[in-house]
């Protein structure tokens, strides 16, 4: 069985302090997309939550990163940010129809980020749910939700999601929920609790632990160390994952070295320790995204 990939990345690639902490002093601003996707294998563009881009755009963001290279859109605020989600259609069909297309196979997930305040309805969430389209224009979409009231913690929002395979955004966070219940043929995690002490945002350790539940969610495996809603049914059957990881949040300076740290783990197959103490190794078979320089 060939393992899913494994993609690690930062959000976004225009942020002030990166001058500083991330990008040469010769890369000008117009090339740091350009930079940023030869360091990093994903990035979560958060620029498409706030104003529609044009397919023009989107072209020219295909064409500047490398073939294997993956963005993945956060949704519109325009669909998110409404009392009833099941009424959202008209706006949800203005922004996949604004030319994402245009990023071809380097289209990722698309967030759907849910307000803070937003509750748990299962009515009008199914009614959400059955608005997402599984293509348009022939090509392939993926639909991850991110969920950030408690209200959420129920068995019945993970069997609803489960139905339209759907992801739930696994945060690294104490602000959030945070659950690792596998609800779609693919794994969407964000880690949000970098600090600015240290140089990687993470301890080492804590990046080595996270690269090996990679590995296992991209060989079809989950990690029995994080927190669920639902107790896990144990298959004989397992299919491979394609995962995403974003180091997003908290110390934003510290992201794009703690998302380079992380590959490194990938690539290199550095252990973390196990509950036993010994080392286990990473699987070799990931199908990560290679780190590019230039």
């Amino acid at each position: 069985m060939t393992p899913g990939n494994i993609r690690v990345g930062i959000g976004g690639w225009d942020y002030a302090p990166w001058r500083e902490t991330f990008y040469p002093a010769d890369v000008p601003k117009t090339r740091q997309l350009e930079f940023a996707s030869r360091h990093v294998t994903t990035i979560e563009v958060n620029g498409t939550f706030y104003r529609l881009q044009t397919p023009e755009t989107f072209a020219k963001w295909h064409d500047t990163v490398p073939d294997d290279f993956v963005f993945s859109l956060k949704a519109s605020r325009f669909v998110m940010n409404r009392r009833e989600l099941s009424t959202a259609g008209e706006s949800m069909q203005r922004f996949l129809g604004s030319g994402i297309v245009q990023l071809k196979e380097k289209l990722g997930p698309i967030l759907w980020q849910l307000a803070p305040t937003a509750q748990f309805h299962a009515e009008d969430l199914e009614g959400f749910l059955k608005l997402l389209p599984d293509e348009i224009s022939g090509q392939r979409l993926r639909h991850v939700l991110e969920v950030r009231h408690e209200s959420f913690e129920q068995e019945a929002f993970i069997d609803l999601v489960r139905q339209f395979n759907v992801a739930t955004v696994l945060a690294d966070s104490k602000k959030y929920p945070s659950f690792a219940d596998a609800t779609a043929d693919f794994i969407y995690a964000r880690l949000l609790s970098s600090v600015a002490s240290r140089p990687e945002g993470y301890e080492k350790k804590a990046l080595a632990k996270w690269a090996e539940r990679a590995t296992q969610w991209a060989e079809g495996d989950e990690p029995d160390d994080l927190p669920r809603l639902v107790k896990r049914k144990k298959t004989a059957a397992v299919k491979p994952r394609d995962v995403f990881i974003y180091v997003i949040n908290g110390a934003k300076e510290r992201a794009p070295a703690a998302a380079m740290k992380l590959l490194e783990y990938l690539r290199d197959g550095t252990p973390a320790p196990s509950k036993s103490g010994k080392k286990k190794p990473l699987a070799k078979g990931a199908k990560h995204a290679k780190q590019k320089k230039g």
